[in-house]
């Protein structure tokens, strides 16, 4: 017995989606716009000292965000201890009355 519509075991649907696909690639559009020269030699020397210096800034940028984390969280537990001391009953000042002395 023959199988209908099987050539070499590709059913005739997978032979029109891949000539579908091969179509499509083949006419995908060419890059619009102008095409730009190439760039311009980079001076590597300048390029690592750009580097460098983005780097150090980075650096120091992190030592002062960390600096101001580490003033929050003691200013925080400052607060904390001051709001704590502001519930205590604070004593008094109470004045004793001495008894006058009879001359």
């Amino acid at each position: 017995m023959a199988s209908r519509g099987r050539r070499g075991g590709v059913t005739a649907r997978e032979e029109d989606e891949s000539r579908r696909e091969e179509q499509a690639e083949q006419q995908a559009p060419a890059p619009q716009g102008p095409v730009l020269p190439p760039p311009p030699p980079v001076d590597y020397g300048v390029f690592m000292q750009g580097l460098v210096q983005a780097m150090q800034t980075q650096a120091h940028t992190q030592a002062a965000l960390q600096a101001q984390l580490e003033a929050k969280g003691e200013m925080e537990q400052y607060l904390k201890e001051k709001k704590a001391s502001q519930k205590r009953p604070a004593t008094t000042f109470q004045r004793q009355d001495k008894k006058k002395a009879v001359y």
